[in-house]
């Protein structure tokens, strides 16, 4: 059957984490006419539903003497141009050789990452990730840059990067994860669409994945809610 064969492709392609919504908007994109009730039975009768995993975690090393900005965002995740507030983080994923830390930065007009990196050490790495997102999009004076209370963020050498950049820092609310909801939410998706799933033998593996699943997943197919059911750079091109 056509339309089943295209919901199993798309299936794949989503690493398993379209349910009948977004599924619906591939298929009608592919060119096929099919309404949600029809996916939705397809897909409850061949078993084909959106994987779910474990709850995220989240974990933040707030206990230092280090100076904090203020909270210029304000819960507000709302931008009405790309580069006018980022917002980013950082988490961790297990490998069989040890942990490896995930800096990453995103773009609050699209949700887009812009930044990333990854490694054994969390020292540099907050700002290796922000380095390569002032590469990419070379942001205006003003730009702001939000983040939890952190000591990678707090450290004199990041808020002295964010000043060489003409950013201006702002941070959570002490022990408000919801602060950087929009970091947060993009942690849960890669955790559960991609790093739960399975076992990681290596850094060096789970990192090839990551940059797969960011640059040929998230930012370029992955349908958001939030953007009306396209990808961020779909909706960045839309916006244009």
């Amino acid at each position: 059957m056509k339309v089943l064969a295209h919901i199993r492709e798309q299936y794949s392609l989503s690493l398993g984490s379209y349910g009948r919504p977004r599924m619906t908007m591939e298929l009608k994109e592919a060119g096929l006419n099919v309404g949600e009730r029809r996916v939705g039975r397809l897909m409850r009768i061949n078993r084909i539903k959106p994987i779910r995993t474990r709850k995220h975690k989240v974990t933040t090393d707030s206990h230092h003497r280090l100076s904090v900005a203020a909270n210029w965002l304000e819960g507000d995740f709302v931008a009405a141009a790309p580069n006018q507030k980022w917002a980013g983080d950082i988490t961790y994923v297990w490998t069989s050789e040890g942990w490896l830390y995930l800096a990453v930065i995103l773009d609050l007009h699209s949700r887009r990452v812009v930044g990333w990196a990854v490694s054994d050490r969390m020292k540099n790495l907050a700002i290796r990730a922000l380095d390569m997102a002032v590469r990419l999009r070379n942001p205006p004076t003003g730009c702001i840059f939000h983040s939890d209370r952190g000591s990678q963020y707090c450290s004199y050498a990041y808020q002295k990067k964010l000043q060489a950049y003409g950013l201006r820092p702002s941070m959570s609310g002490k022990g408000n994860c919801y602060d950087n909801a929009s970091v947060e939410t993009f942690f849960k998706s890669l955790k559960a669409e991609l790093i739960w799933r399975r076992k990681w033998t290596s850094r060096r593996q789970a990192e090839a994945s990551i940059f797969q699943y960011i640059n040929g997943f998230y930012n370029t197919r992955r349908r958001h809610s939030y953007l009306g059911g396209i990808s961020p750079l779909a909706f960045e091109a839309k916006v244009a």
